[in-house]
């Protein structure tokens, strides 16, 4: 593969013409590991409520750097990165669990939870002979530490020591609407995990691409829960790095959606059983979907009363894991929790409405495969603008925004 830079191979000064190769370049690839997943970045971890008391904790990832977070004994979250300090192993091979210690598997190495470390097998040898060196201090041996911070029950870790303040990172419009969903107690309801045989970026793309959403989904437009002649808008946070696409459930324009020109329009298809598209209005600002995404990899949705958080782990430059958590409210009534489990169907590997959008981001991978240098996307719907957009969200200016911030840390800032 080339060793061109990223900022090498970009045509242009704005954010409209997005390089083929940056989804194909093995070298991009790991530059992106070390100057975005390991740069000044925050990451979405958990929830809070996923490490609810004292010895829980889970494993997760920033970008390739395996992560546990963990509640020590005496409440307190941490971030750890998941590698024994003796030989690199995963310290924590479980998904999630109880533990009074991390243990590693190999050489017995045992770390409190907070990640000191705690006893060394064998340190002083077999009667006096091998162990460890005297020398040998435990406490300079803990697991690595990373930066953690919560907002709104929200666990968000970072790599690095530069990193801003996490309310600033995410901006007053992000935090309003994460105010706005996590306004009281959740309870986690359940997980999607899937494989994608594409670029992380590209599912990041579509993620703030509300332009698709009614066009490559059916379901949505055919049953009409969402169309693009509905209200709504595109906001805009930290330069573009930040962004959230929302709708509002009130009138639909059927003129605008030609079933002879567009397949997402199925006059003769209907629901054997309509009650899936049954739903509960509960926020009172109207917006039925909500759809926003903080750089790099999390997606946060609120689609009518599916409530979810959605992570992206890179695992090369053709793949990347996404992993769901679906999530109520503790006080939920039957109903509500009812109606909440019965439209996570709408969402998911096979989802009737994001089922296209496991493989949308394969066609585009296969597509360009052995592009040259100079071929491009083009992101000129809406113009060039990266801006918040209160009338429309025919415009492309969230994925412009992604861009933004990809360039700046990547070392080209787009002016």
């Amino acid at each position: 593969m080339s060793r061109e830079k990223p900022d090498q191979c970009w045509p242009g000064a704005d954010n409209t013409r997005i390089p083929y190769r940056l989804i194909h370049d093995d070298e991009i690839y790991r530059q992106e590991q070390r100057l975005i997943f390991q740069g000044p970045t925050w990451h979405y971890l958990a929830l809070a409520v996923e490490v609810p008391d004292p010895g829980s904790y889970l494993t997760t990832f920033i970008g390739e750097t395996p992560i546990i977070v963990s509640r020590d004994d005496k409440g307190e979250l941490h971030g750890l990165i998941n590698r024994c300090q003796h030989k690199g192993a995963l310290v924590a091979v479980e998904s999630c669990g109880r533990a009074s210690t991390l243990r590693c598997l190999y050489h017995g190495w045992s770390y409190h939870l907070n990640g000191d470390l705690r006893m060394v097998p064998f340190e002083k040898g077999i009667e006096g002979k091998g162990g460890m060196p005297a020398g040998f201090v435990k406490a300079e041996h803990g697991l690595t530490r990373i930066r953690l911070d919560v907002y709104q029950g929200l666990v968000f870790g970072s790599l690095s020591n530069d990193v801003e303040a996490l309310e600033t990172y995410l901006g007053p419009d992000m935090c309003a609407h994460i105010t706005r969903v996590f306004h009281k107690p959740v309870v986690v309801l359940g997980y999607y995990h899937q494989v994608m045989h594409s670029n992380w970026k590209l599912y990041m793309e579509n993620a703030r691409d509300s332009y698709h959403a009614t066009i490559l989904h059916a379901f949505y437009a055919t049953f009409k829960l969402n169309r693009l002649t509905m209200g709504g808008g595109l906001v805009v946070n930290h330069d573009g790095w930040n962004t959230m696409n929302y709708s509002i459930g009130a009138s639909v324009q059927d003129g605008h959606y030609d079933p002879q020109e567009l397949r997402a329009v199925m006059a003769d298809v209907g629901l054997a059983d309509p009650s899936l598209l049954n739903h509960r209005q509960e926020f009172a600002d109207g917006i039925t979907i909500a759809i926003q995404s903080i750089f790099p990899t999390c997606v946060h949705q609120q689609i009518y009363n599916t409530l979810a958080m959605r992570q992206v782990v890179p695992q090369g430059p053709d793949q990347a894991e996404l992993h769901w958590t679906f999530f109520g409210y503790a006080d939920d009534d039957a109903e509500l929790r009812q109606l909440r489990l019965q439209q996570a169907n709408l969402i998911g590997p096979a989802g009737y409405v994001s089922m296209e959008d496991g493989v949308i981001g394969e066609y585009v991978q296969r597509g360009t495969a052995g592009e040259s240098a100079g071929s491009s996307a083009l992101l000129q719907m809406g113009g060039s603008a990266i801006e918040t957009v209160k009338d429309s969200r025919a415009n492309e200016t969230t994925v412009r925004g992604f861009w933004q911030g990809y360039r700046t840390l990547m070392g080209q800032r787009s002016d």
